[in-house]
């Protein structure tokens, strides 16, 4: 399995969701995640201890391949602006680990509160 790299933007204040269709490489199809799990979190950088935000993740289709992460508006309202880094992860039934998405999240700072 490949990791698909998406870069994000996050606007301070407002929900954020981001749903992403993961294919078999091997296939071209959509990935099964049937009994697979999904989390996500965010952080200034990859070596950094502390985390800037846990995201919400799920299996939103597992026959699709899709998987869903979100922060509520509370939770964006607590970020500071600027570059950050994030992953999704997903663990079959046996414990198994694979990441399936990684990129860099730009956050942006809201003028209307």
């Amino acid at each position: 399995m490949s990791v698909y790299v998406s870069n994000l933007v996050i606007n301070t204040g407002a929900t954020f969701q981001q749903t992403f269709s993961l294919e078999n490489i091997t296939s071209n199809s959509a990935l099964d995640l049937n009994g697979f799990t999904a989390a996500s979190q965010m952080r200034k950088h990859a070596g950094s201890t502390g985390i800037a935000a846990t995201f919400t993740a799920s299996i939103q289709n597992a026959d699709n391949g899709q998987v869903q992460v979100g922060l509520s508006s509370v939770s964006t309202a607590t970020l500071k602006p600027g570059r950050y880094v994030y992953d999704v992860i997903v663990s079959d039934s046996v414990g198994e680990v694979t990441r399936v998405v990684e990129g860099s999240v730009l956050v942006r700072q809201g003028v209307t509160r």
